[in-house]
């Protein structure tokens, strides 16, 4: 009954009237801000475009085509004469047209999608003064960025074929690329975020966001940056967080490939995540009695470079041969042996050869090989801060690292034997 209520003509009538009268309240309001007069007519217009468009849409086709040649031929006119100001502002053309089409949306469609259309024209008109802070930031070549995510994702992906590379090598180069794909989407949300939404905020979301795009090199650049700090607790507790990150991320990364081994690591990973976040949240408190320095605002790289993303390919197929040689000679026992060893370098290929790859290993052996590898990148980081360091936090940072790499490579055991 209420459905039925809800699109019935009237109902629908008003909303699109409605709609074009809340546009054109809109559209009048940014006229007084900007202290504009001569703009195409008043509030009522618009509603009473909305209304004809619903009107012609309803009674012939043909009409509604005829209505919308004449209301562009009078904004090409207006245009025309505005011109001759110097003024060349097309925002309220274009929301003309688009309260014309109104009418026709709910006949095509539903009055859901015109609501969507009205709440999109409304946070598009008043983005304007956060774009203006944008562009003071923006650097052109994040276009050229963004267009190498979707060659990598768009383009290249569905070319590739599915069928297994070699007997040596079992992993298509779909998969292969598949990674690459993953991987770099979410460093490219991290590098973002860092450079856009938080790039001055401070040495703590430098670590949080530091763990979507790669804890390993987070912890290097900040344990560089603690050895001429005098704030220990909140360079360590910015080290802690980006691997409390790092754990939820790899998480993701296994849900976007293998639900099986991602659902057996899900409790591990959720609770060493948490765990690590109150170790961090601990340290960060007893930072705020520190003196606090303003971060330095480095250059942050792009991850998304092609060489980088050639790269990682080649070492996702160097891990998945080696990860078949290890399996077929020594079994399981090998492959943990591997994984503990993969730890001291970058994991992700690594890991992501295990989730993709057509191994006889079995779901906990995955998992376990994972969490050994996530275990014993934990205590590499724990030997870069302390190194790189060389004094208060990396003494702090390290030692938590490292406990929570005995930890981690602990249940990754435990879960092997139960």
């Amino acid at each position: 009954m209420f459905e039925q209520l809800l699109h019935a003509n009237w109902v629908t009538l008003i909303v699109v009237v409605t709609a074009g009268l809340l546009i054109g309240l809109e559209i009048k309001a940014h006229s007084v801000n900007k202290n504009l007069t001569k703009e195409i007519g008043s509030v009522r217009t618009f509603a009473f475009i909305a209304l004809i468009g619903y009107i012609f849409a309803h009674l012939d086709l043909n009409l509604y085509i005829i209505g919308y040649i004449a209301i562009v031929t009078h904004l090409a006119l207006f245009y025309f004469f505005k011109l001759k100001n110097s003024k060349s502002g097309i925002i309220i053309f274009l929301l003309s047209t688009l309260v014309y089409s109104f009418g026709m949306i709910v006949v095509k469609f539903d009055i859901w999608f015109l609501l969507i259309v009205f709440v999109a024209v409304v946070f598009i008109s008043n983005i304007n003064k956060r774009l203006e802070h944008f562009y003071t930031i923006f650097d052109e070549q994040e276009i050229e960025t963004f267009a190498k995510l979707l060659l990598l994702s768009g383009v290249v992906l569905p070319l590739l074929p599915h069928s297994q590379i070699s007997v040596f090598i079992p992993i298509s180069y779909f998969k292969v690329w598949l990674a690459v794909v993953i991987v770099s989407l979410f460093s490219y949300i991290g590098y973002i975020l860092k450079k856009y939404i938080f790039n001055d905020k401070g040495y703590i979301v430098t670590g949080l966001l530091g763990g979507i795009y790669s804890s390993t090199a987070t912890t290097l650049v900040l344990a560089k940056k603690a050895s001429s700090g005098n704030v220990p607790y909140l360079f360590s507790s910015s080290i802690v967080v980006a691997t409390a990150v790092m754990y939820l991320r790899l998480l993701g990364i296994t849900y976007a490939f293998n639900f099986e081994i991602a659902n057996t690591l899900l409790i591990p990973f959720v609770a060493l995540s948490l765990s690590t976040f109150i170790i961090a949240f601990i340290l960060y408190n007893k930072s705020k009695k520190e003196t606090l320095s303003p971060p330095s605002q480095d250059e942050d790289k792009n991850p998304l470079e092609l060489s980088t993303a050639f790269l990682f390919a080649f070492l996702f197929i160097v891990m998945a041969v080696l990860t078949h040689f290890v399996l077929s000679r020594y079994g399981n026992l090998g492959l943990n042996i591997l994984s503990f060893i993969v730890g001291f370098t970058d994991i992700d290929p690594f890991v992501l050869s295990i989730l993709s790859s057509k191994f006889s290993v079995s779901t906990m052996g995955a998992s376990t090989a994972i969490l050994i590898a996530t275990g014993s990148n934990n205590i590499l980081k724990a030997l870069y801060s302390y190194i790189f360091s060389k004094n208060q936090a990396g003494k702090i940072s390290s030692f938590v690292l490292f406990f929570l790499g005995i930890i981690t490579i602990g249940v990754g055991f435990a879960l092997h034997l139960f």
